[in-house]
C-alpha cells in the first residue's frame, strides 16, 4: 500500500468570523491539522464555507489566510489532490485557487468511487425540501449578472458589506440535530437520492452538526460538522469512513 492512500474530508471552517483574532487562531489549528495528515493523505476534500465570505475580483482577492494558502500549496506541490467545494458563504470562488493551488473546484455535487466504495459529496445547501427563499437567492447569487454587479462595487465597500452580512450566520450559534431524523432535510434528500442510485457514503457540510446516520444496511449519511465548535473531520482509509476530532476531547457523534 502506498504511503499516501487516505481521503480526508472537512467543511465549514468559516475563516474570517467572528473576528480577526479567533479566525487566526482557527487558521493555525487548521494548518496544524493539514500538517498532521500530509504524511498519508492522497486526496483532501474541503467541502464548502472554508471562508465566511469570499469574492474574487478580477485583480483583487480578500486579505488574509496566508498560512492556510501556504500549507495548501505545500501539499498540492507534493502531489496531494485538493478539492474545494463552493459553499453558500464562499460560492464566489472562481479560478484563483485553481491557478495558485492547482485545486479542483466543485460547483455542486461530486460523485466518486474509491476502492469499490461510492461517494456522493456536496456542501449541502439548497438541497431537500423547504427553504424556497434561499434556493431562489442561490440561483441569483450564482448568476453571472449578480457577480458582474458585485464586481462593480469597490472592494473596500463590497467586502465590508458582505462580511457584515455573512457574520449573521448561524455558525456563531449552536446548531442542534433534529431528534426525528426523518425531519433532517439532508436525510430526506439522501433517501430520495438512494432510490435512483446506490452510494456507500453521502457526505455533506453546511449543517454545522457532526452527524452519522445509517440510512439502510449499507449507506450512511455523514455531516462533517464545523471548526468553530467541533473540529471534526472524516477520513477514509480504503475500507472504512471514520469520524475524528482534532485537538479536542472526542464527543459522541450524533447518530439519532
Amino acid at each position: 500500500m502506498p504511503d499516501r492512500y487516505k481521503l480526508y474530508f472537512a467543511s465549514d471552517f468559516h475563516l474570517g468570523t467572528p473576528d480577526y483574532a479567533s479566525s487566526r487562531e482557527r487558521e493555525d489549528k487548521i494548518v496544524r491539522w493539514l500538517d498532521m495528515i500530509k504524511a498519508d493523505a492522497a486526496e483532501i476534500f474541503l467541502m464548502g464555507d472554508i471562508f465566511d465570505f469570499w469574492f474574487e475580483y478580477t485583480t483583487v482577492v480578500p486579505k488574509g489566510y496566508m498560512r492556510l494558502f501556504g500549507k495548501l500549496a505545500e501539499l498540492t506541490d507534493s502531489g496531494i489532490k485538493l478539492y474545494m467545494f463552493k459553499g453558500n458563504h464562499d460560492m464566489w470562488m472562481f479560478d484563483y485557487f485553481k491557478q495558485e493551488l492547482n485545486a479542483i473546484m466543485i460547483d455542486n455535487e461530486l460523485k466518486i468511487e474509491r476502492n469499490g466504495k461510492k461517494f456522493y459529496l456536496h456542501h449541502g445547501d439548497g438541497l431537500g425540501p423547504g427553504d424556497g427563499k434561499y434556493k431562489i437567492l442561490k440561483k441569483f447569487f450564482r448568476s453571472k449578472l449578480c457577480q458582474w454587479l458585485f464586481e462593480r462595487i469597490h472592494p473596500n465597500l463590497g467586502v465590508g458589506i458582505a462580511n457584515r452580512w455573512s457574520r449573521t450566520s448561524r455558525i456563531n450559534g449552536s446548531a442542534k440535530p433534529n431528534k426525528d431524523q426523518e425531519q433532517e432535510w439532508l436525510v430526506i434528500y439522501c433517501r430520495e437520492l438512494l432510490k435512483k442510485q446506490y452510494y456507500d457514503y453521502l457526505v455533506f457540510g453546511h449543517r454545522h452538526v457532526p452527524l452519522d446516520i445509517q440510512l439502510d444496511a449499507n449507506s450512511r449519511y455523514i455531516n462533517l460538522g464545523e471548526w468553530v465548535n467541533y473540529n471534526t473531520y472524516a477520513v477514509f482509509d480504503g475500507e472504512n469512513l471514520d469520524f475524528k476530532y482534532f485537538e479536542k476531547v472526542e464527543e459522541p457523534i450524533a447518530s439519532l
